[in-house]
């Protein structure tokens, strides 16, 4: 049996995934304290939203300036930064009770997700790095691992959250998780490469905005992509599990941690089903195919829910069904945008496509709880069937491969 030879290259691919697993399971553990926490004290379904209404803006921010960060300090620096954060956000939420008002914790989560961007951008961008550019299934591959392990670790860190708020409490759940990020942080600051992505000539300010064609048409997919998700998962599809079906808040968040650890299992798993095993890595091509796939599905629940066909079976088997494609298409698109980067300075292009997924995130969970309000489900679901398919368009304008 040939021993597995630890390249300096994959020395430090494995120290950026166990810093991006560490940061996803208390960012996921995180989430799930926060909502049933809350939730316990009596906050609605849509009061406890608006406590990440923080957390989704300030990644919009944050992925801009992070890339032009990342290109001058170097990717090390940023995804430090971003543990370090994480540790501070943590810790703020282990004040006495009466400081929990909704203003602080709104600002702790803010701090958190200034720092999962931070650590997301600096881990998607190393890869670019540490990948020679003659190796692009190689990089898919990485891509898909990284991708699809941290929203498994997401579902996770869901259940992780139950688990110790039900042995630990509040306070002492966070207190834990703080410390055993505070470790992680300090063996990355040890073992990390110095100047990992690390612009050869100090980017300006002008730099922020790509100046690539398919970045631009891949980062405006991306975000009606995960607009067309957030829609009607973030908020509405919690809320209508809960009231139409009596689900108690443990099935519900059960539900949705599993569905989100297959998603990453799927994620992990997307370059078999797009044509890595005859040695083809996607194009635009592929993408705007996997999208107009996806399209299909909210439009195929909306129907099935309008023609009052059974509404359990009809959401939960059309969710999987969801996810499944879903998974793809985003492993697809992060692939791609670490493909299109260029090298030199990748953080910006990286940071740039991700400040778009954010813009989609909140603009997905403003209208996922405004639609589902006024609306309903099969409103959102129609939205999303909108979106997606302005993802597809989008899609034809991205390079493709020649035949």
């Amino acid at each position: 049996m040939t021993p597995i030879v630890l390249t300096p290259q994959l020395k430090q691919y494995l120290i950026v995934t166990g810093n991006y697993w560490a940061f996803t399971l208390t960012d996921g553990a995180l989430r799930m304290l926060v909502v049933l926490h809350f939730y316990g004290l009596g906050f609605s379904p849509f009061a406890i939203a608006s406590l990440f209404l923080f957390y989704e803006f300030f990644g919009v921010v944050t992925n801009l300036i992070g890339g032009y960060l990342g290109a001058r300090w170097g990717l090390n620096r940023t995804m430090n930064i971003g543990l370090g954060m994480q540790v501070f956000a943590l810790l703020m939420l282990t004040v006495p009770a009466e400081w929990l008002t909704m203003l602080w914790v709104m600002s702790a989560q803010a701090l958190s997700g200034i720092a999962k961007d931070l650590n997301k951008m600096s881990a998607k961008s190393s890869i670019k790095l540490l990948v020679p550019d003659n190796q692009q299934s190689k990089l898919y591959q990485w891509v898909a691992v990284l991708t699809g392990s941290k929203n498994a670790l997401k579902g996770l860190g869901f259940f992780l959250g139950g688990v110790l708020l039900s042995v630990f409490g509040f306070s002492g759940s966070l207190l834990m998780l703080a410390c055993l990020l505070a470790l992680i942080w300090l063996a990355s600051l040890v073992l990390l490469k110095e100047d990992l992505g690390k612009k050869k000539a100090k980017p300006k300010f002008r730099e922020l905005l790509s100046k690539s064609r398919a970045i631009n048409f891949l980062s405006a997919a991306r975000l009606f992509l995960f607009a067309a998700r957030d829609v009607w998962f973030v908020i509405a599809l919690p809320v209508y599990l809960s009231h139409q079906f009596n689900w108690d808040f443990w099935w519900v968040g059960g539900f949705l941690a599993l569905w989100t650890i297959m998603y990453g299992g799927v994620q992990s798993f997307a370059p078999h089903l797009t044509g890595k095993k005859q040695g083809r890595v996607p194009d635009g091509k592929v993408a705007c195919l996997w999208a107009s796939a996806l399209c299909l599905l909210p439009a195929a629940i909306a129907l099935a829910l309008n023609w009052q066909l059974p509404a359990l079976a009809v959401v939960v088997w059309g969710l999987l069904a969801f996810g499944v494609l879903f998974a793809v298409n985003s492993s697809l698109h992060s692939y791609l945008i670490v493909s299109y980067a260029q090298a030199d300075g990748v953080s910006l292009d990286v940071g740039f496509y991700y400040m778009s997924n954010a813009m989609g995130r909140l603009l997905g969970t403003l209208l996922s709880g405004w639609l589902y309000q006024q609306y309903g489900l099969a409103a959102c679901l129609w939205i999303s069937t909108l979106f997606i398919a302005f993802a597809a368009l989008l899609s034809l304008g991205l390079p493709k491969h020649n035949a």
